[in-house]
């Protein structure tokens, strides 16, 4: 899940992390905005009295571009707010105003889990600012937080980009990071800027978090990210949440993408890109989803399948343990229900324990009695598969 500025700062003051006094307006009226920009409004400090900082509040990153972070004074808030809102098309788009900071210099600062060493990943940029990953200077080192030296190891590797009276407290609140990153399950946490204030002070001046959502069942599901994850999603990707699975569709694809699993998604929907088939759609398995969503991933494909677009339909899946007659009589049955509306190639690589009183070939002869032409076991043939079928059609 992503989280909303607002939401990611909230989590973050509860660990004891300093950001940016802040409220969080809905449909405000012009004296909403004034009373909020007052010295006796919560922010904290008086300054808040001579401006303060409207932010738009949704979960794509790019706010600064698109114009929807400004700084206003106290007589601005309702026409920038009305800017902002206009920009979004939504009269009633959520905002955050915040406590504008003397910032003395701006960093970077993200963790992230390294998809290579299934670690997390300290990165750190001596200046923020947008884009500034993939600018040079960017260090990075793994960052263990609970470890014996998790502390000077980081010190060690920010020491000769930060002066020493910077490096040392950033090092302390980089490993504090990565502690709520765990405590959070978060797989990403990301600060730009991170602002130096007056005595070396750090303080959040942005954030962008990304729960696991493996993990939601273990926190409260913040009602703003909620709100606006949910409004994010198209009708079919809805659907497929309720019906106990996941799905995003991708636009510019020509092959619907029937799979289950995060990774084997992925590996499918790489080798149709370098082939020319870029996937239509994505679907993975969800925490307490039902054992087999087959009838119900092939609907959600063939819906998609029936856009001009889109040329094809493919399944694959893996079963290490689960029997293959079970998920082959379930495709089999789907198929007879609703055939697939265009060229549908099917793929399914079985362990021995899958196999077991059930053999490919047995499966290839009961998927052909339902018109399916081929069944490939390796997703390299599959793919080229679909490339050639779709090439010819």
């Amino acid at each position: 899940m992503r989280l909303t500025e607002h939401d990611g700062k909230t989590l973050l003051r509860r660990h004891g992390i300093p950001v940016p006094e802040g409220r969080l307006l809905g449909q405000a009226t012009p004296q909403d905005f004034s009373a909020a920009i007052q010295p006796s409004a919560p922010f904290g400090a008086p300054a808040i009295a001579a401006g303060g900082v409207l932010k738009a509040q949704v979960l794509e990153g790019g706010r600064g571009k698109r114009g929807l972070v400004r700084l206003v004074a106290a007589g601005e808030a309702p026409a920038a707010a009305e800017a902002i809102r206009a920009l979004l098309g939504d009269p009633e788009a959520p905002l955050l105003l915040e406590q504008a900071v003397s910032i003395q210099r701006e960093l970077y600062l993200a963790l992230r889990v390294d998809g290579t060493t299934q670690a997390l990943e300290l990165l750190v940029h001596p200046e923020g600012g947008v884009d500034i990953e993939t600018t040079p200077g960017l260090l990075r080192c793994p960052v263990v937080p609970d470890a014996a030296g998790a502390l000077e190891a980081i010190h060690a590797v920010l020491a000769p980009a930060f002066p020493p009276a910077l490096a040392a407290p950033l090092a302390r609140l980089a490993l504090r990071l990565a502690r709520v990153m765990v405590a959070e399950d978060l797989d990403l946490l990301e600060i730009n800027p991170l602002a130096v204030l007056d005595k070396g002070r750090l303080m959040a001046c942005d954030a962008k978090l990304i729960r696991d959502d493996s993990a939601a069942f273990r926190h409260d599901a913040p009602a703003l990210s909620t709100a606006l994850e949910d409004a994010a999603l198209t009708p079919l990707e809805r659907r497929a949440r309720d019906q106990g699975f996941q799905l995003v569709e991708l636009p510019g694809g020509t092959v619907a993408m029937v799979t289950a699993g995060a990774g084997l998604g992925m590996l499918m929907l790489d080798l149709l890109a370098d082939v020319g088939c870029p996937a239509a759609c994505f679907m993975d398995n969800v925490q307490g989803g039902p054992m087999d969503s087959t009838a119900e991933r092939l609907d959600a494909a063939y819906e998609i399948a029936r856009r001009p677009e889109v040329k094809g339909v493919m399944f694959y899946t893996t079963l290490a343990s689960r029997p293959l007659k079970a998920r082959v009589d379930a495709l089999a049955d789907a198929i007879r229900r609703s055939p697939p509306p265009k060229p549908l190639f099917v793929g399914i690589a079985a362990g021995h324990a899958a196999l077991r009183g059930y053999s490919l070939d047995q499966a290839r002869a009961d998927l052909a009695a339902v018109g399916v032409a081929a069944l490939h076991d390796n997703p390299h043939d599959l793919v080229r598969a679909v490339a050639e079928g779709l090439r010819g059609a």
